[in-house]
């Protein structure tokens, strides 16, 4: 860091020192400055509370406690020239501990925090102030909306490492990096927010919603293969039960759908079941865009004969420019509620013979 000199058109290096160099302490001033002047964190927050003690059984105190303009909670923890190992740890079961302070809570730790201060207003005036809206309509410490900010002179790896993995699952954590300066008798502060840097803070909260939502979308898929799996089996138990000898061979998956072969190389007779729909299909993927369409045009030159044989109309998808064509019966259905399993089975297998009944034979004279 520089000091310009408008005078001589130049500048001069500022000396770069420790907090304890300078006699500096945690409590006594690096939390002082940052309560009395929180918008060096970057942004608008009120304390509401210093070394905040309120955990049932436990005798731990956190630094800092403050509102964002969100509502949110916000835990800011300081360490002078080193974060040390544990201050990631610490701060999370701070917030924690926090995540269950109702609003209630939040009104009387300020007032709290107020009264030491020396001011006679009240907490709900000064949150109306804060929040530039009357306290009955504030909504405060929503959910899992718990910060947590981390200032220091340095940070060890294993404490941003820490922090660069639990940001990809959308914590918001941000640590500042607190640097002294010294020019003759003069001295500085530097705050620089190091993680997430603050010009691709919102490129990186968007990685982070979306590492989110691809680590949901696994959990949520894995759920859903046993209770598809125990769909299938008790599917194939019933079709088995018919006429139809398609599916003697055929394990159930954990797919949304399952197939069994029609004797005509790549046509499969399809069972499809998802959130939306119970289907029966023809399904035909021969590895060519021109063997698909042929088989389907040759079937669909005599759909009036053969939606006779099944008794009902059907839907034909030639699909052009795609993998496959399909032929189908289908109707609106959820598998992942139980409740409708024995409608939707008592519709695919009965669709299923039907289909088998009248497109096989016309299969084989291809």
């Amino acid at each position: 860091m520089y000091r310009i000199d408008r005078a001589t058109n130049s500048i001069q290096a500022l000396k770069k020192v420790s907090f304890r160099e300078l006699g500096f302490r945690e409590r006594t001033h690096l939390q002082e400055w940052i309560a009395r002047q929180p918008s060096a964190l970057g942004e608008d927050l009120l304390i509401i509370q210093k070394e905040f003690a309120g955990f049932s059984d436990t005798s731990e105190r956190l630094d800092l406690l403050a509102l964002d303009k969100q509502g949110s909670l916000v835990i800011i923890e300081n360490k002078l020239d080193d974060t040390g190992r544990d201050v990631t740890w610490q701060a999370l079961k701070y917030a924690s501990y926090c995540s269950a302070l109702t609003k209630e809570d939040i009104r009387q730790i300020y007032q709290d925090y107020l009264r030491k201060c020396g001011r006679t207003d009240t907490a709900e005036e000064a949150l109306g102030v804060f929040f530039e809206q009357e306290y009955d309509d504030l909504t405060l410490n929503k959910g899992v909306t718990q910060r947590i900010i981390l200032v220091a002179a340095k940070f060890r790896k294993e404490v941003t490492s820490t922090v660069l993995w639990l940001s990809s699952f959308r914590l918001r954590i941000q640590c500042f990096r607190a640097t002294p300066f010294t020019l003759g008798d003069d001295l500085f502060l530097n705050m620089e927010q190091i993680i997430p840097v603050k010009d691709t803070e919102e490129f990186t909260i968007g990685l982070a919603d979306k590492a989110k939502e691809e680590i949901e979308g696994v959990e949520t898929e894995a759920r859903r293969h046993p209770i598809r799996r125990q769909f299938w089996t008790e599917l194939i138990r019933a079709m088995n039960a018919t006429p139809s000898k398609l599916y003697a061979n055929i394990s159930p998956g954990k797919e949304s759908w399952i197939s069994a072969g029609s004797g005509t190389r790549g046509v499969g007779f399809n069972f499809g079941a998802t959130q939306r729909y119970a289907r029966a299909e023809l399904y035909i993927d021969r590895g060519d865009t021109a063997e698909n369409e042929a088989v389907f045009d040759r079937l669909y030159a005599d759909r009036a004969a053969i939606e006779v044989s099944v008794g009902t109309s059907l839907t034909w998808e030639r699909l052009d420019h795609r993998r496959a064509c399909r032929i189908k019966l289908e109707q609106p259905a959820d598998v992942f509620q139980k409740e409708q399993w024995p409608a939707m089975i008592a519709f695919m297998t009965d669709a299923m013979v039907r289909l088998e009944r009248a497109l096989k034979p016309r299969l084989n004279e291809g």
